[in-house]
C-alpha cells in the first residue's frame, strides 16, 4: 500500500470515527427529544428552539470557529514537526476562547429580554435562553481542547466526548423538564396562564442538559489532556534534542494567525448558519403581519423546529463530521504541497457523504409518516409534508457542509464567505416571496432553505473544483448511490404498505423497513461497483465487510 493510500485510509478511518459519534450523538438527540416533546408540546418546542436559535447565533460569533482554526493549526505544525509550537497554538486558543465566551455569555444573558420578546416575538422563552447563556463559556473551551486533539491526528478524545455529552444531555434534559413543567404550571396556575409557563419552565429544563451535559464533556477532555500531557512533553524533548532550538512561535504571533484563521472561518459558518436565526425572525413577523394567531405560528414553528429539524439534522451531521476530520488532514497535506493526497482526500470524503446522504433522503420520503408516527406519534399531514418536501436538503447540505470544510483546509478561506453571502441573500427573498407572494406559510421556510443549500452546492462545487484541481467521478460519487437508494426505497415503500395491510402495527413494520433497506442498499451499491474492494477495504472494519461482499457473491 502507497504512503498516500495509507494517509487517505488513516483519514477515511478517523473520519469515520467522528461520524459515528456524530451519528450516535444525533440519535441520542433524537431520541431524547421524544418525550422531551411529550413533556413540553409543540408549544414548548418554539420556546426551546427560539432559546436554541439565539444560543446557537451567539456560539457561533464567539466560538465555533476555534475548533477547526485549532486543528488546522495544530495539524500544520505537527506535519512539520512543531510539537513545541503546535503547544503554543492551544494555549492561545484557549485565551481567545475564555474571552470570547465570557463576553458572549455576558451578552445573551443581559439582552435575553431584548432578543426574545422585540426581534423573535417569543417571549418566553426568555427563562431558557439565560439558563443556555453561561453555557458559551464551557463550549468555547470544550471545542479548543476538541479542536487540539483532532490536530494531532486523534478524533477518539472529541467522538467519545460527544457521546458523554449527549447521554448527559439526554438524562438530565428529559428529568429536568418534567420537574420543571410540573413547576411552570403551579406558577402559571397562579398567574393565570399555567400551558404557557409550563410549557415556557419545561424548554428551560431542556436546556439545562444542555449545560450539565457541556459540563461534563469538558470534565471529560480535561482529564484526557492531563493524561496526555506527559507523553506531549516528552514528545517536545525529543524535538529540541534532535532538531536543536526550534524556533518558537511568539503568543502574540500565534494569536494574531489565529484570529486571522479565525475570521473567514467565523464569517463564512456564521453566513452558512445564520440562515435559520433569520428564517425565525422572518417567518414569525410576517406570519403576524399575515394575521395568523401566536398559538398557530408557535405550533409550526415548534413542528418545524422540533421534529423535522430534529430528524433532517441526523444525517446532515456526518457530514459535518467528515468535514471536521478534513480540514486538520487536508491542511497537512497543502503544507506539504502534496496536491494528489488533497485530492485523494476530497474524492474519498465525498463519496463517503454521499454514500450516506441519498438513502437518508430517500428513506425520509418514504416513510416519512411512519418514522413520525414510531418517534412522535405524529399524524399530522403538515409533518409529514415538510419531511418529504424538505428531505432533497440532506443531499445539499451534506455537499455544502463538506465543501465549506474543504476551502478552508486548502486555505481558501474567503470563498466559503462570498460563496454564503450570495446564498443567504438569494435565500432570504426566495422566503419573503414565498410567504408573501404563495402564502406557503412554513413550507416556504422548507423551500427557502434547501433553495440556500443547493446555492450553496452549486458555489462551494464550481470553487473546489478551481482551487484544488478535483473532478467528481460523476457515475460513483452521485450517480450510483442515487441509483441504488432508489432501488431501495422501492423496496421499502412495497415493505411497509404490504405490512401495513397483513398486519396495521406501524412499529413492526416502519423498523423492519429500515432494516432492510440498509441491506438492500448495501447489497445494490456493492454490486453496481458503487463501492469497490478498495473502498471498502479503507472503511472501519473493511475487511470484515469485504468477507461479507464476497460470501454473498456482491463482489
Amino acid at each position: 500500500m502507497s504512503a498516500n493510500r495509507k494517509s487517505n485510509s488513516n483519514f477515511l478511518v478517523q473520519g469515520s470515527i467522528l461520524a459515528v459519534a456524530s451519528i450516535l450523538s444525533r440519535i441520542i438527540g433524537l431520541l431524547y427529544r421524544v418525550p422531551l416533546t411529550a413533556i413540553i408540546g409543540n408549544v414548548g418546542n418554539d420556546y426551546y428552539s427560539c432559546a436554541y436559535e439565539i444560543y446557537s447565533m451567539m456560539l457561533l460569533i464567539s466560538s465555533y470557529s476555534l475548533p477547526l482554526a485549532v486543528s488546522k493549526m495544530v495539524s500544520s505544525r505537527m506535519a512539520l514537526g512543531q510539537k513545541k509550537n503546535a503547544h503554543k497554538v492551544f494555549k492561545g486558543a484557549l485565551a481567545i476562547a475564555l474571552t470570547t465566551g465570557t463576553a458572549g455569555c455576558v451578552i445573551v444573558f443581559f439582552a435575553a429580554d431584548f432578543l426574545t420578546s422585540v426581534v423573535f416575538k417569543t417571549p418566553m422563552s426568555i427563562f431558557a435562553l439565560r439558563v443556555l447563556a453561561p453555557v458559551l463559556i464551557i463550549v468555547a473551551v470544550l471545542g479548543v481542547i476538541r479542536g487540539f486533539f483532532q490536530g494531532i491526528g486523534t478524533m477518539v478524545p472529541s467522538a467519545v466526548s460527544q457521546i458523554l455529552e449527549q447521554i448527559v444531555n439526554a438524562g438530565v434534559s428529559v428529568g429536568a423538564a418534567f420537574v420543571l413543567f410540573g413547576y411552570g404550571m403551579r406558577i402559571g396556575g397562579v398567574l393565570g396562564s399555567a400551558d404557557t409557563y409550563a410549557a415556557a419552565y419545561g424548554a428551560a429544563g431542556g436546556t439545562l442538559g444542555t449545560a450539565v451535559g457541556a459540563g461534563v464533556a469538558l470534565l471529560f477532555l480535561i482529564f484526557i489532556f492531563v493524561l496526555y500531557r506527559p507523553a506531549m512533553r516528552r514528545a517536545e524533548r525529543r524535538e529540541r534534542k534532535r532538531n536543536g532550538r526550534v524556533r518558537e512561535e511568539s503568543y502574540s504571533v500565534i494569536i494574531k494567525m489565529l484570529l486571522l484563521t479565525i475570521v473567514p472561518v467565523l464569517l463564512s459558518t456564521t453566513i452558512y448558519n445564520i440562515s435559520s436565526v433569520i428564517d425565525q425572525g422572518i417567518f414569525k413577523n410576517i406570519a403576524n403581519i399575515q394575521g395568523y394567531d401566536a398559538h398557530t405560528v408557535s405550533v409550526w414553528w415548534g413542528i418545524f423546529a422540533g421534529k423535522y429539524k430534529v430528524l433532517i439534522n441526523v444525517p446532515i451531521s456526518i457530514a459535518s463530521a467528515i468535514a471536521a476530520s478534513c480540514v486538520p488532514s487536508l491542511a497537512a497535506a497543502f503544507a506539504e504541497k502534496d496536491k494528489s493526497q488533497v485530492r485523494g482526500k476530497i474524492n474519498s470524503s465525498m463519496r463517503f457523504v454521499m454514500i450516506i446522504a441519498f438513502p437518508c433522503m430517500v428513506g425520509f420520503i418514504v416513510l416519512a409518516s411512519p418514522i413520525l408516527q414510531l418517534l412522535f406519534h405524529e399524524t399530522g399531514e403538515l409533518a409529514e409534508r415538510l419531511l418529504q418536501f424538505g428531505a432533497v436538503s440532506i443531499v445539499f447540505y451534506s455537499i455544502s457542509t463538506l465543501s465549506n470544510g474543504i476551502l478552508q483546509g486548502i486555505n481558501r478561506m474567503r470563498i466559503p464567505v462570498r460563496n454564503a453571502l450570495i446564498a443567504l441573500g438569494a435565500h432570504i427573498i426566495c422566503l419573503v416571496v414565498l410567504m408573501y407572494g404563495f402564502r406557503l406559510n412554513i413550507y416556504a421556510v422548507v423551500l427557502s432553505t434547501a433553495f440556500f443549500a443547493f446555492l450553496m452546492c452549486i458555489l462551494n462545487g464550481a470553487s473546489v473544483q478551481r482551487y484544488s484541481g478535483y473532478r467528481p467521478d460523476v457515475m460513483k460519487t452521485y450517480i450510483k448511490p442515487a441509483a441504488a437508494s432508489a432501488v431501495m426505497g422501492v423496496i421499502v415503500f412495497a415493505i411497509y404498505h404490504f405490512g401495513m395491510m397483513l398486519l396495521p402495527i406501524n412499529a413492526i413494520w416502519t423498523v423492519l423497513g429500515i432494516l432492510a433497506g440498509i441491506l438492500v442498499y448495501a447489497a445494490v451499491i456493492i454490486r453496481i461497483r458503487g463501492l469497490s474492494e478498495s473502498d471498502l477495504k479503507s472503511f472501519p472494519k473493511g475487511t470484515v465487510l469485504l468477507k461479507f461482499a464476497k460470501k454473498f457473491h456482491l463482489l
